[in-house]
């Protein structure tokens, strides 16, 4: 590993740190999201069968965007990506606009963003702030009925791949936050990083049999980055 690999660094964070900021983690323990089946909000089957039901769910989520607010751990990545004297790459498998609100800017939500809508006919993606109506009008195409939520939606490939994979193939330290460790492709992003990478995780609980992780931090988000963070750049 050469000088400018061991000075990069590549985060990825999950549900588990907007969480902290109020945000519920989406999948509960019996599989279902917000009260709703995964088959019913969160394929593209689901959109062709009832875009009305899928639609609404997400326009729900949408709003409640406003009632939260960046936490101590957002904050903490920002001053590292500011301070930190060689590359960083902050991935999110979350969907919310938390990272970028607070100042994140190397960014890649791999699972699209709940602020932006996606067109079916042109295929433009554009910044949405309200509800997705069935009115709505593409701003490129001026299409009505074309809009669905820029989620990646199960069945479908999440965003940037080749990007992610070669920051991680190039990467000496390995940050997860707040993950499930089960949700692939993000869950072996571990895996794909150069021999004798620093591996880090930070989570409220381990599973017994994770032992991927060179290191493993026990404890909230907002409490463990700063610290983190903190470490790496004195």
């Amino acid at each position: 590993m050469g000088p400018a690999a061991s000075r990069s660094i590549v985060i990825l964070t999950g549900a588990g740190i907007s969480a902290e900021s109020g945000l519920p983690t989406f999948r509960d323990n019996g599989g279902l999201w917000e009260q709703h089946r995964v088959e019913d909000v969160a394929t593209p089957e689901a959109f062709r069968r009832n875009p009305e039901l899928v639609q609404r769910f997400y326009n729900e989520r949408r709003r409640r965007l406003g009632d939260v607010s960046p936490n101590a751990a957002h904050h903490a990545l920002v001053a590292l990506e500011q301070g930190w004297p060689g590359p960083l790459l902050l991935v999110t498998q979350n969907v919310d606009d938390l990272h970028a609100r607070v100042g994140s800017r190397n960014l890649i939500p791999m699972h699209g963003e709940l602020l932006k809508a996606r067109c079916l006919a042109c295929g433009a993606v554009s910044t949405w702030m309200d509800d997705i109506l069935p009115e709505s009008r593409c701003p490129h195409c001026d299409l009505q009925r074309q809009l669905r939520p820029h989620i990646v939606w199960f069945g479908e490939m999440p965003l940037e791949m080749n990007r992610i994979f070669a920051a991680l193939e190039n990467c000496g330290l390995f940050v997860a936050i707040g993950t499930s460790g089960t949700v692939y492709p993000a869950a072996g992003f571990v895996n794909a990083v150069p021999p004798g990478t620093r591996t880090i995780e930070i989570n409220l609980e381990f599973p017994e049999s994770n032992t991927r992780f060179v290191e493993q931090r026990r404890g909230s988000a907002t409490e463990r980055v700063p610290e983190l963070v903190s470490e790496l750049l004195k």
